[in-house]
């Protein structure tokens, strides 16, 4: 192994050549403290970030990590969530803007957002700590800056690295606080299936965030703490945090009413982030929801492919077959209700939706509208009249916001309302409003199953390959991925919250492909990729190393599979 002089050596006499030169350096140096193995780098300086790759391999015994910190799979994600949030603040402040063309002179890892994640950018092996990250090596133009080049790895990468991983710069008690704060999230998400509950959301909780495009949370004195209504009160005992008191929702039909701004929609998003567990001073630690929690809204426009919309949309038409229902450019309803039968194809046990964004067809017939237009000459379904079965017959469970139709009271278990930023039970109360004033509508196609059809993906229509006949997958923003000839619309995936995960659903695409034989339904593809990744971790989904994955839930791999336009699949008949 070259040590860190060596390494310098090769550096100097490198500046002003081009870019590409760079290669020379290829190679594991001993830096005393730490080894660093470049393992790849970019041949321009505008190239992403994915395409470098840096790894610090730095002794476990210099970090303050014994064996009890991570004694469990819950503790080992925290811990390196951890360290991954300490080397991103530490090289943020000190190399975090751009000293040159494309990406000269940054050293980053991908940012991690609010949830704690499993990610490949950190890992912890037998004897060491290892972190991922890119390094911008400096260019003026597309020349070699090699003076640059030599402070950025031998001072402030060194220095990086010692403020994030050494035990003389880590606070045990804050690693430590992270990891609790998982185990104890992670453990009450387990507890709330006994307890017949979907979700959970402790007294205190301080749910808003800074702005409708920014999931940190909100500042400000005029912030109110969550507070649960005495008829919904439930006690949880957890193993660091104790004993803690909150609002538990049950399973079943439950209405988030209340006037505009009053907090029902904050409310809904945070049970919709309790998918995730969160870091401390999130405000939302001991939010949590099922896994199984999916956000249903309309997305105008979606690729659908031979979908069995039928519970919901029937008798089109010209005699379009809704069980095999297939569109370049879905709209409101159609979307909708296609997002429904997929989030069920997946194992989804709670649908989460906000009137806001749904369409409005699709939600609610009102008694006029039913006078008017006959059921025989209206092809949807509405939901109103199919929330109830979605529960009885499939034990899916339904929470919906809402401010505008109370026609919804009449298949409700449950109507909290937000009043001031605060929940109240006023179940009794809509129950009354409805006794006294019915609404008369006429429940429709309450006989139809919700019963949809197996889909079977074909591996061929997952193609990388674009017009210019070359791999082609990168993504640069959240809700948007590039693969192939597609560019893959993730707009309406809401609980989709950070790059690095998007980044894995690409690779898990082409990954899950190796399963698509022709037999195995969507649920099954996509379940043997995840137990895949939960046995090997993320870097299963690459041949390369990367240190730009985070962990994903399956429902989200299979939506965004739904969404690419070349995609196909077969239905089992």
């Amino acid at each position: 192994m070259a040590t860190k002089e060596q390494l310098q050596k090769k550096i100097t006499p490198l500046d002003g050549k081009d870019y590409g030169a760079y290669q020379a350096l290829i190679g594991s140096y001993d830096f005393d403290q730490f080894t660093l193995v470049i393992e790849q780098i970019p041949k321009d300086p505008f190239a992403p970030p994915h395409t470098g790759i840096y790894r610090v391999q730095f002794p476990l015994v210099d970090t303050v990590i014994d064996a009890g910190m991570i004694d469990s799979k819950t503790a080992d994600i925290a811990c390196r969530d951890f360290y991954a949030r300490q080397f991103f603040f530490h090289s943020h402040n000190m190399a975090g803007k751009r000293r040159g063309p494309g990406y000269s002179g940054i050293i980053t890892i991908n940012e991690p957002g609010q949830a704690i994640l499993e990610r490949s950018s950190v890992l912890i092996h037998d004897q060491t700590l290892e972190v991922r990250c890119f390094v911008g090596l400096p260019a003026s133009g597309r020349k070699i800056k090699a003076k640059l080049a030599i402070k950025m790895l031998l001072e402030e990468l060194p220095d990086i690295v010692r403020l994030s991983l050494h035990r003389d710069h880590t606070d045990a008690n804050q690693l430590l606080s992270h990891i609790h704060t998982a185990i104890d999230a992670e453990y009450l998400r387990a507890t709330l299936p006994a307890m017949g509950l979907l979700a959970f959301i402790a007294d205190g909780a301080m749910l808003p965030r800074e702005s409708g495009t920014s999931d940190r949370p909100l500042v400000s004195d005029s912030i109110v703490p969550f507070k649960t209504p005495a008829s919904l009160k439930t006690d949880i005992d957890l193993p660091y945090a104790g004993t803690i008191t909150g609002m538990g929702i049950p399973q079943g039909i439950t209405l988030l009413a209340g006037g505009g701004y009053h907090g029902k929609s904050t409310l809904l998003q945070a049970i919709e982030m309790g998918v995730y567990n969160h870091i401390v001073g999130d405000g939302r630690e001991q939010c949590i929801s099922l896994s199984e929690a999916i956000k249903i809204r309309s997305y105008s426009g979606r690729h659908v492919v031979k979908t069995d919309i039928s519970p919901f949309i029937r008798n089109l038409p010209f005699g379009a077959d809704t069980r095999a229902f297939s569109t370049e450019n879905a709209s409101g309803s159609t979307s909708q209700a296609s997002n429904i039968i997929e989030a069920m194809e997946m194992g989804a046990q709670v649908l989460l939706m906000d009137e806001d964004t749904c369409a409005t067809n699709f939600m609610i017939r009102d008694m006029y509208m039913q006078k008017l237009v006959k059921k025989s000459d209206e092809p949807i379904t509405s939901y109103i009249d199919k929330v109830r079965q979605l529960y009885v017959e499939n034990n899916i469970s339904t929470i919906l916001a809402l401010g505008g139709v109370g026609d919804y009271f009449e298949v409700a278990d449950r109507v909290i309302q937000m009043i001031n930023y605060e929940p109240q039970d006023v179940s009794a109360q809509a129950r009354d409003i409805i006794h006294s004033y019915p609404t008369n509508r006429i429940r429709e196609d309450v006989d139809y199953p919700i019963q949809p059809r197996a889909r079977i993906p074909v591996a061929a229509s997952i193609d990388p390959i674009s017009e210019y006949k070359k791999l082609r997958l990168y993504t640069t923003e959240v809700h948007s991925l590039h693969l192939g000839r597609n560019k893959i619309d993730l707009t309406d995936l809401e609980q989709l919250i950070e790059l690095s995960q998007t980044k894995a659903i690409g690779y898990a695409m082409l990954y899950a492909r190796q399963y698509m034989d022709g037999t195995g339904t969507m649920k099954q593809v996509i379940d043997r990729v995840m137990a895949d990744i939960e046995e090997n971790g993320l870097d299963i989904l690459s041949e390369k190393i990367s240190g730009h994955f985070a962990q994903f839930r399956a429902f989200e791999l299979a939506f965004a599979m739904n969404r690419m336009r070349s995609f196909s699949v077969d239905q089992v008949q």
